[in-house]
């Protein structure tokens, strides 16, 4: 028997546009002469869909597509993710489900058992839990079907708060009393550079306790801030990976089942991944880049502004944008000040040119003297402070977003993690954009990804790399004015956010106490800016957004 598995890109909401990518995959496999196709987790709809899943004519086009989909199933079955109804009278109306559809009918429906709701997911606000177990059959082959999260329940932990196991039952140890043959998995695993290998681990975890092969079927695409990669899998009997897909790619492949299953056949295994600082570098620019692309393309936008400044985050910024984007579809805008250093111009003009981008430039001055004048009254003669910094970055972020209205374009925030976790950051001025490339990613991280990107050829001028960062908004000012250097902060800022680490576990770790009070202070006091962020592609396990829920008022 073959089987394929399609790893593809599907947009929420767009039933159309799904079921044609599915019909095309279809159409390969029957020349391939495949006898059962496998989707993602929610393919039909796209994932995650949110409240999406509350509107009653979303849930009829989803059943409605199911339909459509059956009908292309005389010479391929198909395993496909969609929402269906809970029929009971009691508990939630939906199931997050999985269909198994042959000779035009639907032959199976089996419902995930475990809904995370942990991080970025919140799968119980939606979906019932099922709560009975089998397996599907199809021409003779016994399959353990399952969805996503319900072969995580023994997973990696990731800090000192986190457990193993996260759930009291384990589907597949219900299933396997019925002996199947393989295990099928359709999920929808968003990319963190920080657990690469986490995924691995526990698919392999799940061949070596049940030993029998695993087709896994992962999502690819963004989806606002959520950044799926695919890297679907095949795992054979042994445990060993077979076949790996191309990250953050769209790709149909095939596999007889015998070759998985005959205990003697060890032969075939997929290079293993090399997880050096280089590959967790390589696959966060490929993720961003891919965040950028998806977002503007599923959004109807070509073309981003983003504001120019000579330092690396706008610099590095720009080179995702182009990249994903195209030179011709990105605008960046210098708005220089006074206190704008020539090399923050020259650098950011030299930056320009190696890109092969047209770049504008719009002073900010006039504009600053004329607020000054006008709102000189109301000042009271008090002295300069925080004030007049902010305005500056504000008439920036109205140049901006005014060029982006007129042109059609789209914002990007240039905005680190860093600068966002300790609100180093203007409200309305710098914080604009409709989209955060770099707000998940720390500021030490971003000096890394430049040095990535310039592995080749220049492209970030030298001088970036080497000079104080500044938002340069009064005489001499640098970051380091205000926060601890970045190697430390970007430290005590991962134990704090991603391990959760308290404030006595990071001290003794050798962090002065009050380098790390102060830190941890400025995180707390600055959630209701990032309550007001604007989208942040995701590429770490705990993002700030959907992914990280903290109260505005509170007092800790």
């Amino acid at each position: 028997m073959k089987i394929a598995i399609a790893q593809l890109n599907f947009r929420i909401a767009d039933f159309e546009g799904n079921l044609n990518l599915m019909r095309d995959a279809i159409k390969k496999a029957e020349k391939e002469a495949v006898d059962l196709i496998v989707f993602s987790e929610l393919s039909i709809c796209g994932y995650p869909p949110l409240d999406l899943l509350e509107q009653r004519d979303f849930i009829d086009r989803c059943g409605e597509s199911i339909r459509l989909l059956t009908d292309c199933t005389s010479k391929v079955a198909v395993i496909v993710g969609s929402p269906a109804i809970n029929p009971n009278e009691k508990g939630k109306k939906l199931y997050n489900a999985a269909y198994l559809l042959a000779n035009k009918e639907i032959l199976a429906v089996r419902h995930k058992t475990l809904l995370p709701t942990y991080d970025i997911f919140d799968e119980y606000r939606y979906f019932e839990p099922n709560s009975e177990f089998n397996i599907v059959e199809f021409k003779g082959l016994r399959i353990a079907l399952t969805i996503c999260e319900d072969i995580w329940d023994d997973q990696p932990v990731e800090n000192a708060f986190s457990r193993s196991r996260l759930y009291t039952v384990s589907p597949m140890d219900f299933i396997t009393r019925h002996q199947p043959g393989i295990m099928i998995n359709i999920s929808a695993s968003p990319f963190a550079a920080n657990r690469i290998n986490a995924r691995e681990e526990v698919l392999r975890q799940n061949v070596s306790k049940y030993g029998i092969p695993l087709f896994y079927c992962n999502q690819v695409g963004a989806n606002t801030e959520l950044i799926f990669d695919g890297s679907s899998m095949v795992l054979n009997r042994h445990g060993m990976i077979v076949d790996r897909f191309t990250p953050f790619a769209e790709e149909v492949r095939s596999y007889v089942v015998e070759n998985l299953t005959n205990p003697h056949d060890t032969r075939a295994a997929a290079p293993e991944i090399n997880l050096s600082e280089e590959y967790r570098l390589e696959m966060m620019h490929k993720a961003l880049v891919f965040g950028i692309k998806d977002y503007f393309s599923k959004m109807g936008f070509k073309r981003a502004v983003l504001g120019l400044s000579g330092g690396m985050d706008s610099a590095l910024t720009l080179v995702l944008a182009v990249e994903a984007l195209g030179a011709e579809n990105v605008l960046p805008v210098l708005m220089p000040s006074r206190f704008s250093s020539d090399h923050s111009i020259t650098d950011s003009i030299h930056l320009a040119n190696n890109l092969g981008v047209k770049w504008s430039r719009i002073p900010v001055d006039p504009m600053m003297e004329s607020f000054l004048e006008q709102l000189k009254p109301e000042f009271l003669n008090l002295p300069e402070d925080v004030t007049e910094e902010n305005l500056q970055a504000r008439i920036r972020g109205v140049i901006l977003m005014a060029l982006a209205n007129k042109q059609n374009m789209i914002l990007l925030n240039t905005s680190n993690k860093s600068e966002a976790a300790v609100g180093y950051a203007t409200l309305y001025g710098d914080m604009n954009g409709g989209l955060s490339v770099l707000g998940d990613v720390y500021k030490t991280d971003v000096y890394a990804i430049a040095r990535y990107v310039n592995r080749y050829r220049v492209i970030i001028p030298p001088n970036i790399f080497i000079k104080a960062p500044s938002a340069e908004l009064r005489p001499g000012q640098k970051d380091s004015d205000s926060l601890p250097e970045y190697n430390v902060l970007d430290l005590i800022l991962y134990r704090y956010i991603e391990m959760k680490e308290p404030v006595a576990t990071i001290i003794s770790n050798g962090f002065q106490r009050e380098v790390v009070e102060k830190v941890i202070s400025l995180v707390n006091r600055s959630e209701y800016k990032r309550f007001q962020s604007p989208p942040i592609l995701r590429v770490s396990s705990k993002a700030f957004g959907m992914g990280r829920r903290m109260p505005i008022v509170a007092k800790y």
